[in-house]
């Protein structure tokens, strides 16, 4: 096998691992070792005698020499030792004669150095018969140790420059758990067919962010989590997945894959799989043989135009299905692709190309994201079999009020948060669900509030009418009578001359700013004894207009937000012992 060459270094974090539940395993109770191997010591006077200059060493088993700047490894560590840290310094080669004595090691943690393949004799590990947890990463190696200790659990190498891993430097290590391998420059070649031979325990495998073209074959049996996002992978080669029975977690976003680079069985022997992320990729069809088991399905980005019937209705244990930011039209979207989804509860289909709300839908769906599309019309039925429904999102369409059926939320009486907004309503939509706690049609063109569309809406807490077109006229009284509940009020970039009268008492957030009020008279907030914020900033308003009694009795009155108005504004007003934080100014 050629292993050679020396390319630039890839920096980058280790993937977020999505626990899906609480693993039971012992295995993974290792990856939360933490990589510093001191322990708390209190003074670092009590160092044990013998401990090398400047190191931390609070038991005679434990030396902690990272962050010191180091150029040479320490020449006086005792043979002894079990946790040796020299982290963040700037070795660039560690001595087989010193390295090769410490045959009680069991943690050696070298990230963050300057160390390469050269500097890093294979023949030093031979010795390290006790060697459990080694930390390599961020440094300059090309290509890994040839030989590891058998004995090692957690190996992480990431971000090096690593082009080639040999077959014993993972291979016949019963009791590894753990490699973390990405932010290298590793493609199939340089991954040997028997790298994981006799290690069949590894539970996790991070290989993401490298140069791979097709799924590794021959992976390790006991694989949990399987990252491989970040690479150029574009087909996974017949029954490369199929010895992965216990695979839970895997990661292939961002890659190249083609449905044509898919098997109807690729995925079919993962019984275990829980979470698939398939999202920035380039399938145009939803992947054949998905596991029944899954419970989150990221298909995010691709090209998908259709959702056939047969594809998702066997994955019954769905409960997240993402898609959006693909080119799903409505007529694309099979009446049945959602059948038998009981489980089903979020489901993402913005930013595709649907013109109305798809037939289907999952019935017990409780977050459906549908904005940025082309919907322009909701009807009487489109959300009739959708009763449990709280979060609905219809943000950014081509929604016009004439063309949203009077009793198309008839059934949503669960609905919590329902967002229009970015469409181009001049009306509130009829109908409303009384359960609903956050409204956000900021970005329409209302040009009318009437107390009708806001009628028994008494468990409101967010009501949010920013960039419209809503004049004092247009505001019919006793708009705000039913919102017991009301505690946030958005007006900003509106058309308002004054502050809108009889604002509900459960007032607590009142935002006014780029509007046209030119006036506070005394009795403006009289009925918002419980207002915490008032933002009034860039209107019309001139000091001589602003009454500060208005302010008077707002004993929980915490900012004033008066800037950017003509001229500055000052409200000084002592209440229950502190003082009101205003902000003034032009």
């Amino acid at each position: 096998m050629l292993c050679s060459g020396h390319l630039l270094l890839l920096l980058a974090s280790i993937p977020y691992s999505f626990l899906l539940k609480n693993h039971e395993e012992d295995e993974d109770e290792d990856d939360d070792l933490p990589l510093s191997t001191s322990q708390p010591s209190g003074d670092s006077a009590q160092n044990v005698p013998g401990c090398p200059a400047k190191c931390t060493c609070p038991t005679e088993e434990t030396v902690d020499c990272g962050g010191l700047d180091l150029h040479i490894f320490p020449s006086n560590i005792s043979a002894d030792i079990q946790h040796l840290s020299l982290q963040n310094n700037q070795l660039q080669e560690l001595p087989y004669h010193e390295l090769s004595r410490l045959t009680s090691l069991r943690t050696l943690n070298l990230h963050d150095n300057l160390i390469t393949s050269d500097g890093l004799p294979d023949e030093a590990f031979e010795s390290l018969q006790s060697l459990q947890y080694i930390y390599l990463a961020n440094n300059k190696l090309s290509v890994a140790p040839q030989f590891l200790p058998h004995t090692l659990r957690i190996v992480d190498l990431a971000a090096n420059h690593l082009t080639c891993i040999y077959p014993l430097t993972f291979g016949h290590k019963p009791g590894l758990r753990s490699v973390y391998l990405h932010n290298n420059h590793l493609n199939n070649t340089g991954l040997s067919f028997d790298a994981f031979n006799g290690s069949d325990a590894v539970s996790t495998l991070i290989l993401s962010s490298n140069r791979l073209t097709y799924v590794p074959q021959n992976l390790p049996r006991g694989v949990v989590r399987l990252h491989l996002q970040n690479n150029h992978i574009s087909r996974i080669p017949k029954g490369a997945l199929n010895s992965q029975g216990r695979l839970r977690e895997l990661y292939l976003q961002n890659n190249n894959l083609s449905s044509e680079g898919l098997g109807h069985s690729t995925f079919s022997k993962l019984k275990s799989l829980e979470y698939l992320d398939l999202s920035n990729n380039n399938l145009t069809e939803v992947p054949a043989g998905l596991p029944a088991n899954v419970v989150i399905l990221h298909l995010g980005r691709n090209c998908l135009k259709g959702l056939p019937p047969e594809r998702l209705s066997r994955v019954r244990g769905l409960q997240y299905l993402l898609l959006q930011s693909n080119a799903l039209t409505t007529s694309g979207v099979h009446p049945e692709a959602f059948a038998h989804l009981r489980s089903l509860h979020t489901l993402h289909l913005y930013n595709n190309q649907l013109d109305g709300i798809p037939s289907g839908l999952p019935r017990r769906v409780r977050s459906l994201m549908l904005l940025h599309n082309q919907i322009a019309r909701i009807g009487l039925n489109d959300f009739v079999a959708t009763y449990a429904l709280t979060e609905l999102n219809l943000s950014y369409n081509r929604l016009y009020s004439a063309h949203i059926h009077r009793l198309a939320f008839r059934k949503l009486r669960r609905l919590e948060t329902l967002d229009i907004s970015g469409n181009m309503l001049t009306l509130l939509p009829a109908g409303l669900p009384t359960s609903l706690q956050v409204l956000n049609l900021q970005k329409n063109q209302l040009n009318a509030l009437s107390p009708e569309r806001l009628v028994n809406l008494t468990m409101l807490k967010e009501l949010h009418l920013a960039h419209n077109r809503l004049q004092i006229s247009s505001i019919s009284p006793g708009t705000w009578h039913e919102l017991h509940s009301l505690k946030l009020l958005d007006l900003s970039f509106n058309e308002l001359s004054y502050v809108p009268p009889d604002l509900p008492e459960s007032l607590e957030y009142l935002y006014l700013q780029h509007n046209r009020i030119a006036v506070i008279m005394a009795e403006t907030f009289l009925t918002t004894h419980n207002i915490r914020v008032i933002t009034l900033r860039s209107n019309r308003l001139l000091a001589a207009n602003v009454s500060e009694m208005a302010f008077a009795d707002l004993k929980f009155l915490e900012v004033v937000d008066l800037t950017g108005n003509p001229e500055p504004i000052n409200i000084s007003l002592l209440q229950t012992g502190r003082w009101v934080h205003t902000q003034m100014g032009t």
